[in-house]
C-alpha cells in the first residue's frame, strides 16, 4: 500500500483533539464519581447542629446548581414541612410528582409526601385524594393510616370503621381498641340522634365495640349506662363489675352510678363494700367521695368520717382532705363551721389544679375525662386519675 504524506499532518490535530477530549472529560469526572457540591455537606453539618434555617438554604443551593437531585428534593420539601412552610413543601412535592422522568416508585414517593403536606396544612379533601391514589403500591399500608387519621378529624365513623377493618388485616396492625372506640362514637350519635331506636342501634354498636376489644373497659361503662337508661340496673351491675375484676381504676367514672345501681336492686351495702374493695386495689379520689356519701347517707356522719380518715392515713390527699372538710362542715357548730370553711377555701386554691386529668402524650389538662385527647387527637391518654394521683 502506498504510503500518503499528508497522513504525517493529520497526526498533530488527532493528538490535540485526543487531547481536549480528556480535558472534558476530566472536567467531568468529579461528577462521573458521586461527588457532591461543598454547599450539600454544609446542609448536612447545619442539620446535625439542629439549624434547620441554614439547612435550607445550603440545600437550596445544591438544588439550583442541580435540578436532578431528586432525594435532595424530597429532602427540602420535608425540612420545609417540618418547619410549618406547608405551602413551600406542597410546591416541591407536587413538582416531583408531577415529573414524568421519574419512574414509579419515586413519583409514588413524592405523592405520598404531597399527601402529609395537605394534611399538615389543613387541607384535607387534597390529603385524602392524595392518599386514596397510593392504593395497591407500597404507601398503601401508610397511607390508609392517614385517611384514617383524616376520617377521625372529620368525624366520619363509618369511615374510620372500614379503614381500621381493612388494617387489622395486614400483619402487625392491629386496631382493635381503635375500632372499639369508632363503634362507641357511634353508639353515642346514635343516642343523640333522637330516634325511635336509638336505644336499640347504641346497644348493637356497644356489643360490636366490645367484641372487637373485649379487655377495653370503655365499651363495658357505657353499655352498663345503656342498661340503666333501658331499666335495667341488675344487667349494668354485671357490666360494671367485669370493669371492677379487670380495669378497677376505671369505676371512678362511673362510681356514683355504680351505687345507684346497687340501690335500685337493694344492694346499697353490697355496692359500697364492693367499691371500697375496688378503692383497696386502686385509689382514686372520685370512689372515695362516692363511698363517702353513700356511708354517710346510709350508715351515718361518724361512719363515713371514720373510714375517709383512714383512707386518708393509707394515700395522704388534698382532694381526699378537701372531702373531709365538706363532711365535717355539715355536721358542725356555726363557730367550728367558719373555721373549717375558711380551710376550705385556702385549700381549694391549691385543689382546683390538682383535680384535673391530663393527657400523658402532649400534656393537655382537662377537667373531664376524655378518651379522645382535644389536643393530639390519641386515644387512651387520659388516665381515669386526677394530677394529683397521677404524681403520688
Amino acid at each position: 500500500m502506498e504510503f500518503e504524506s499528508w497522513w504525517l499532518a493529520a497526526i498533530p490535530l488527532f493528538f490535540g483533539l485526543g487531547w481536549a477530549a480528556a480535558r472534558v472529560d476530566l472536567r467531568h469526572e468529579p461528577r462521573k464519581r458521586g461527588a457532591l457540591p461543598d454547599a450539600y455537606f454544609r446542609g448536612l453539618n447545619f442539620l446535625l447542629n439542629e439549624q434547620p434555617d441554614k439547612a435550607i438554604d445550603a440545600f437550596i443551593d445544591v438544588v439550583k446548581l442541580d435540578p436532578e437531585t431528586v432525594e435532595l428534593h424530597f429532602a427540602l420539601g420535608n425540612l420545609f414541612r417540618r418547619r410549618g412552610e406547608s405551602d413551600r413543601a406542597i410546591r416541591v412535592h407536587l413538582n416531583l410528582a408531577e415529573r414524568v422522568d421519574l419512574d414509579r416508585s419515586q413519583r409514588e414517593h413524592a405523592l405520598f409526601e404531597l399527601g402529609q403536606d395537605y394534611l399538615k396544612a389543613g387541607l384535607l379533601d387534597r390529603a385524602e385524594d392524595a392518599f386514596n391514589r397510593l392504593d395497591a403500591t407500597e404507601y398503601a399500608g401508610a397511607a390508609l393510616r392517614h385517611r384514617m387519621d383524616i376520617a377521625q378529624m372529620v368525624r366520619d365513623w363509618p369511615l374510620a370503621i372500614d379503614l381500621a377493618e381493612r388494617l387489622s388485616r395486614e400483619p402487625g396492625q392491629a386496631r382493635s381498641h381503635e375500632l372499639a372506640h369508632f363503634r362507641c362514637e357511634m353508639a353515642v350519635r346514635a343516642l343523640q340522634s333522637g330516634s325511635d331506636d336509638r336505644l336499640e342501634q347504641a346497644s348493637r354498636e356497644l356489643d360490636l365495640a366490645a367484641r372487637a376489644a373485649p379487655d377495653h373497659p370503655r365499651p363495658f361503662l357505657m353499655a352498663g349506662e345503656l342498661a340503666i337508661e333501658q331499666g335495667d340496673p341488675a344487667r349494668a351491675i354485671r357490666l360494671w363489675e367485669a370493669v371492677a375484676a379487670n380495669h378497677p381504676a376505671y369505676l371512678g367514672l362511673i362510681a356514683s352510678a355504680w351505687l345507684a345501681a346497687h340501690a335500685a336492686v337493694d344492694q346499697s351495702d353490697a355496692g359500697i363494700d364492693a367499691l371500697v374493695q375496688a378503692h383497696r386495689r386502686s385509689p382514686s379520689i372520685d370512689t372515695l367521695a362516692a363511698i363517702a356519701d353513700a356511708m354517710e347517707r346510709l350508715r351515718g356522719e361518724a361512719a363515713a368520717m371514720t373510714w375517709v380518715r383512714q383512707e386518708l392515713a393509707r394515700h395522704p390527699s388534698l382532694l381526699g382532705l378537701e372531702k373531709l372538710f365538706a363532711l365535717q362542715v355539715r355536721g358542725a357548730s356555726d363557730e367550728d363551721r367558719m373555721q373549717i370553711e375558711t380551710s376550705q377555701k385556702v385549700l381549694q386554691q391549691h385543689t382546683q389544679r390538682l383535680a384535673r386529668y391530663v393527657c400523658d402524650r402532649c400534656g393537655f389538662k382537662a377537667r373531664s375525662h376524655y378518651w379522645q385527647c382535644p389536643g393530639c387527637s390519641r386515644w387512651d391518654t387520659y388516665a381515669p386519675r386526677r394530677i394529683e394521683e397521677m404524681q403520688r
